[in-house]
């Protein structure tokens, strides 16, 4: 999986696929796949995806590009990277 540090945070890529029964964090393929609940309309699936990995890396979490697209790049703030691979070893 690639993870970026930056001065403030770590970036990293997801590719969210909307409109599932539940929202999971699944790492398939040495990518993370973020299923969500919501419908791409109107920003939700961000909201969605914002909120929830807020929750999961117990930090403040932005979307840095892919707005529109369903690959996404995600700054998690103040994050280091070891932070971020311990979070992401519970889904494995």
């Amino acid at each position: 999986m690639k993870l970026v540090e930056s001065n403030r945070g770590v970036i990293l890529e997801v590719y969210v696929k909307p409109r599932s029964k539940e929202f999971k964090i699944l790492v398939e393929n040495d990518g993370l796949v973020v299923f969500s609940r919501e419908a791409p309309v109107k920003g939700r699936v961000n909201k969605e995806l914002v909120r929830e990995l807020s929750r999961f890396f117990k930090r403040r979490v932005g979307i840095v590009s892919g707005l529109t697209s369903s690959s996404k790049r995600i700054l998690v703030r103040g994050a280091g990277v070891e932070e971020v691979n311990e979070a992401l070893s519970s889904i494995v």
